[in-house]
C-alpha cells in the first residue's frame, strides 16, 4: 500500500480525534478562563484577528507561535501554562498556575491576563471564571464551611464528582471583579490528568452555558415580535369568512405577504442561535452527565442547579422557536384559504359571465332570426318587382293586367328565395 492510496483527509480526521487534549495539572493550583465572542456573525469573524491577539500574549511571555492554521495551542507563559482554543463562534484562554493566592479568588490572579490586552480583544468577553484546586480537607464540614464563606448560599451547588475523586462547588455568580469562581476539592492520590479532565468539564459547563444562554435573549426579542404579528394574522384568518362587501382579496394578500416576509426575515434571524443554542445545551448536559455526581447530604448539585435554572431557560427558547414555526404554517394555510376563495369568487364570476353570454347568444339568435326572415321579405320585393318588368309584355300578350302579373309572382318568387337563403345558410354550417 502506497501513500497515494490514502484519502487526503485521512490522518486530518485522525488527529481530529487527539487535538484539545486535556492539562494535567498538579495540586494545588489555579485556574484563570475566559471567552471571547464577537457580538455580531461570529462564526464568520475573521479569525487571523483572533491568532494575531493570541501572539501577541505569546510574545509578552516570549514563547513559541503555533501553527500558522492552528485552531489550538498550549505552551508556557511565564510560570503558568497557558491554553487556547479557536470555536466556532468565540476562542477560550486559559491559564493554569501553580499554587494558591492567600487570599481565597484573589482578583489579582486574574492579572495573567492584562487589562489592555483583554481591551484590545477582537471579540467581547462572554466568559471569566477563576477556579481555585485544592487538597481535599480531612472532613466534609470543612468544605461546607468553606463553600458558604466563598459562594452565596441560596444558589450553591456542590457535589462529588468522578467516583469522589473530588468536590466541586460554585454559586454561577459573577464577583465585583467580573468572574465566576468555581472551587475544586481534590482527594489525595488523583492522577493529573483526573484533575484536568474535571477542570476542562468545569469550564466548559459555565462556557457553554453561556453560549446557550445567548438564544434567550434572541428568544425574548422574537417573542415581541410574534406578539406583534399573531393578532393581526388571526384577524386576516377571521377576514377571510367574511360575506361580500368585506376587504378586498388583493389587500389581504398584502397584508398576508407583508407578515409572511416578516416571518421568514425572523426565522433567517434566529435560526442559526437557535440551532446553536440546541447544540451548547447538549453540551452542557453531556459535560455535566460525565461528572457523575454524587450529593452531599442533600445539597443541590450542579445539575438541580441546571434543572431549576437552567432548563426553564432552554424551554423558553424551545418555545419560541415552535411558536415561529407554528405561525409560519399559519401564514401558509392563511395563504392557501386566501387562494381557495379568490378561486371560488372567480369560478363565480365565471359562471355569471357565461350565463350572460348564453343570453347574449340567445338574444342574437333570435335577432338572426327577424333579420332572416326580413331579409326574405324584402329580397322578395325587389326579386317580384323585378320579376314583373321583365314578365310584363308577355302577360300583357295573354290578357293579364300587372296586378294579376304581380299576383302571380308573388308566392313563387317568395319560395325561392326562402329556399335560396336557407341553403346558403347550410352550406355555411
Amino acid at each position: 500500500m502506497t501513500p497515494d492510496s490514502d484519502h487526503p483527509q485521512r490522518y486530518a480526521t485522525v488527529n481530529e480525534l487527539h487535538a484539545r487534549p486535556f492539562p494535567a495539572l498538579d495540586v494545588p493550583c489555579t485556574a484563570v478562563v475566559m471567552a471571547f465572542k464577537e457580538p455580531e456573525d461570529a462564526a464568520g469573524r475573521d479569525r487571523a484577528q483572533d491568532r494575531a491577539h493570541l501572539l501577541d500574549l505569546i510574545d509578552r511571555h516570549g514563547g513559541a507561535h503555533p501553527q500558522p492554521e492552528a485552531t489550538h495551542y498550549s505552551g508556557p507563559m511565564g510560570r503558568a501554562e497557558l491554553k487556547w482554543e479557536s470555536h466556532t463562534e468565540f476562542v477560550t484562554y486559559s491559564a493554569f498556575s501553580p499554587g494558591l493566592s492567600a487570599r481565597p479568588f484573589d482578583p489579582a490572579e486574574a492579572e495573567i491576563f492584562p487589562a489592555d490586552w483583554i481591551a484590545a480583544a477582537p471579540g467581547r468577553r462572554l466568559a471569566a471564571l477563576l477556579i481555585r484546586i485544592e487538597p481535599m480537607p480531612a472532613s466534609m464540614g470543612e468544605i461546607f464551611v468553606r463553600a458558604e464563606d466563598w459562594f452565596v448560599p441560596e444558589s450553591l451547588a456542590i457535589s462529588k464528582v468522578v467516583d469522589g475523586a473530588a468536590v466541586i462547588a460554585g454559586d454561577f455568580r459573577i464577583d465585583p471583579a467580573g468572574h465566576m469562581r468555581f472551587a475544586v476539592f481534590v482527594r489525595p492520590g488523583t492522577g493529573r490528568r483526573r484533575v484536568g479532565r474535571i477542570l476542562q468539564r468545569l469550564c466548559e459547563i459555565e462556557v457553554y452555558r453561556a453560549m446557550s444562554m445567548l438564544g434567550l435573549m434572541r428568544a425574548r426579542d422574537l417573542t415581541g415580535h410574534l406578539n406583534r404579528l399573531d393578532p393581526r394574522l388571526s384577524d386576516l384568518v377571521a377576514g377571510l369568512d367574511t360575506p361580500a362587501g368585506g376587504p378586498a382579496p388583493e389587500a389581504v394578500l398584502h397584508d398576508l405577504l407583508s407578515i409572511s416576509a416578516e416571518l421568514e426575515r425572523l426565522a433567517v434571524r434566529v435560526s442559526f442561535r437557535f440551532g446553536a443554542t440546541a447544540a451548547y445545551e447538549a453540551i452542557l448536559n453531556q459535560r455535566i452527565q460525565v461528572l457523575r455526581e454524587e450529593r452531599i447530604e442533600g445539597r443541590q448539585t450542579f445539575g438541580e442547579f441546571m434543572m431549576r435554572r437552567y432548563d426553564p431557560a432552554m424551554r423558553t427558547v424551545k418555545s419560541a422557536e415552535k411558536r415561529l414555526h407554528a405561525l409560519s404554517e399559519r401564514a401558509e394555510r392563511a395563504a392557501e384559504l386566501l387562494r381557495t376563495r379568490v378561486d371560488v369568487d372567480r369560478s363565480a364570476q365565471n359562471q355569471r359571465l357565461l350565463e350572460s353570454m348564453d343570453r347574449r347568444a340567445d338574444l342574437a339568435l333570435r335577432l338572426q332570426h327577424t333579420v332572416e326572415g326580413l331579409s326574405v321579405v324584402a329580397i322578395s320585393y325587389y326579386a317580384v318587382s323585378l320579376a314583373s318588368y321583365a314578365l310584363y309584355p308577355l302577360a300583357k300578350l295573354a290578357g293579364l293586367g300587372k296586378e294579376a302579373l304581380t299576383a302571380a309572382l308573388v308566392l313563387p318568387v317568395l319560395a325561392l328565395v326562402w329556399l335560396g337563403l336557407r341553403r346558403i345558410k347550410r352550406s355555411f354550417h
